[in-house]
């Protein structure tokens, strides 16, 4: 390990251009960072999990605040503020934007492209779930990137069961698009 991950590291690792993918659907997602309880300097990451409902995908899952783009919004990152204060309650408006990450998409989808981009709070911000989230849970940044809680478990995707690469915290399963997000962004910030 290269030692804690600290906000001039992200922003050292956020500097370079990214790669955009084009896709039919386009979303955006929030990876909301804020200073961690535990220690002074170190950095947590706002997780959501997904309510459970009929039809929909992701149900369940281990999450970032985002969703798909609608017409009305100006771009992506318009997108990626407006679905993390309807889903959390969280304004980014004012969040320091640190940058956007690559373009992805689900490994089993080629009709969506996701666009991540990385916000900086000052404080942890307080939230308020809508009925799109049933919970959410703040990450130290350091515990992700150590690899202690990466795993491997088995979920089941349209009636098939695989065997995923994860991260667990406390029970919890963040695996597949979400989890290749975090190891992309983890890996360009250890990288500076």
């Amino acid at each position: 390990m290269i030692g804690p991950i600290q906000l001039g590291r992200v922003r050292t690792a956020l500097a370079a251009p990214m790669n955009d993918l084009e896709r039919a659907r386009r979303a955006a997602v929030a990876v909301v960072l804020a200073p961690a309880a535990a220690q002074e300097a170190a950095l947590s990451l706002l997780l959501v999990r997904r309510a459970e409902r009929e039809g929909d995908p992701w149900s369940g899952h281990m999450a970032l605040p985002g969703g798909h783009a609608h017409p009305a919004d100006l771009d992506l990152l318009h997108t990626a503020r407006r679905e993390t204060l309807e889903e959390v309650g969280v304004d980014l408006s004012q969040a320091e934007l640190l940058g956007r990450l690559d373009d992805v998409g689900p490994m089993r989808s080629s009709e969506i492209v996701v666009r991540p981009f990385v916000f900086w709070t000052a404080s942890v911000p307080p939230v308020t779930l809508s009925a799109e989230v049933a919970e959410t849970l703040w990450v130290p940044l350091d515990a992700l990137a150590s690899g202690s809680l990466r795993s491997t478990r088995e979920v089941e995707v349209r009636g098939t069961r695989l065997q995923v690469p994860a991260y667990v915290i406390e029970e919890r399963v963040v695996w597949g698009m979400t989890y290749r997000l975090l190891e992309r962004f983890l890996a360009r910030v250890r990288g500076c």
